[in-house]
């Protein structure tokens, strides 16, 4: 068994998930094409000492289908001899290729792979693929198979949390994300992409850095007449004891969708020395989780909590939590359960404030995790994703001295 580490760790800008969003004109396979370049750039690597490219996408069909990362090899000139493949996981696709490659990796089956994930929501439409999950009114009727708003809504009203708190939740992580960007956290992942109209796009452009509680507070339940469609009912036969739903998150305590893509490159040490890389932290284990797929958005905390029991850690030990920030909800058990105050938790923003690219979104924490415990000076970190169905997965990172 070999030691993996993350060597390098690029990623776009998120764009807004409409097609006003700064990345509509670029296809998924574009958009990881140029970060597979830009890797080759920015180190110096031989692409053909890649001995594969795991991406990972939650709507495989249309622009995302035909496996996408062996076209995006192909077209990034990687070479012929480069393989790709491309996993689903819904909302954790990209932190899976992340964990599936650097298990692989450690396996000996791997001395050099890139992972990560794509997720263009402007071109690609969430439930696009039209899975039996969305589409089969018998299938979700017997899987209770809601909207993860609805299902945000259901934790919101078991866990007791209530409005106000939710929307401080929501201006603490804008807060953090515009602070980061002006500090230059993001200055060194992020490649910018060149918009339509010829410039330079180089932000996540879905931060609201003048985000308050009064201006959050005026917004309306955005998902009540959904729930009243009928999601509620079905929510509420998996689980009657909680009687009702209190319909408390908004768009502003929601994650916003988004475009983008991430990329990582994973290694031996050995193989960091061959090609001129440096080992930035050590990928210590993974995990992955199964919970209530009603209740569904609790399996990447249940995830994290399994990898930090299999590596022998607390949670008191872990310096960063990278923690999609599916709903505000879920992030406020966590912190109650975990303990992560907001120097922990999501340090430089979350996904409710840059935005949830969802294939993309898990290789974006991987990535951000790592960069966190160098701005920190952290041991120990790790990153984790909730998706539907009651799926999640956390991978734990431990950071490597200079």
């Amino acid at each position: 068994m070999s030691d993996v580490y993350v060597l390098e760790y690029v990623r776009t800008p998120r764009g807004k998930g409409s097609p006003r969003g700064s990345l509509h004109h670029r296809s998924p396979v574009d958009l990881v094409a140029g970060l597979q370049r830009a890797i080759v750039e920015r180190t110096g690597l031989d692409p053909a000492a890649v001995e594969d490219v795991v991406v990972g996408s939650a709507s495989q069909v249309g622009e995302q289908g035909a496996n996408l990362a062996r076209t995006a090899t192909l077209l990034a000139g990687w070479g012929d001899g480069v393989p790709g493949v491309t996993v689903n996981r819904f909302c954790a696709s990209g932190i899976d290729a992340v964990a599936q490659t650097a298990a692989r990796v450690r396996a000996g089956d791997l001395g050099l792979a890139v992972a990560g994930g794509v997720e263009s929501v402007s071109r690609v439409p969430m439930f696009s693929d039209e899975g039996p999950l969305w589409s089969d009114p018998e299938t979700v009727k017997r899987v209770g198979s809601i909207h993860m708003g609805v299902a945000a809504d259901l934790n919101a009203t078991v866990d007791g949390w209530r409005r106000e708190q939710l929307d401080a939740y929501a201006v603490e992580t804008h807060t953090k994300a515009a602070a980061a960007w002006d500090r230059g956290d993001y200055a060194r992942s992020v490649v910018p992409v060149l918009r339509a109209d010829g410039t330079w796009f180089d932000c996540d452009e879905l931060i609201r850095p003048g985000t308050t509680v009064e201006t959050l507070a005026a917004l309306a339940p955005a998902f009540e007449k959904l729930g009243a469609s009928g999601q509620d009912g079905l929510a509420l036969s998996a689980h009657p004891e909680t009687g009702m739903i209190a319909h408390l998150h908004t768009v502003g305590t929601s994650p916003a969708l988004a475009d983008g893509a991430a990329l990582l490159v994973l290694g031996t040490r050995e193989q960091a020395g061959r090609h001129g890389l440096r080992p930035r932290a050590r990928v210590v284990a993974s995990a992955t989780a199964a919970v209530d797929p009603v209740i569904m958005l609790t399996a990447g905390q249940a995830a994290i909590e399994k990898v930090l029991s299999r590596a022998g850690l607390e949670p008191s030990g872990i310096d960063v939590f990278e923690f999609a920030e599916a709903f505000s909800a879920l992030c406020l058990r966590l912190r109650r359960d975990l303990g992560p105050g907001p120097d922990r938790l999501n340090p430089a923003g979350g996904t409710i404030a840059m935005g949830h690219a969802f294939g993309a979104t898990g290789a974006i924490m991987v990535g951000g995790c790592v960069d966190a415990l160098e701005q920190l000076g952290g041991r120990y970190g790790v990153a984790a994703v909730s998706g539907a169905a009651g799926l999640g997965v956390a991978v734990l990172l431990e950071r490597v001295d200079a």
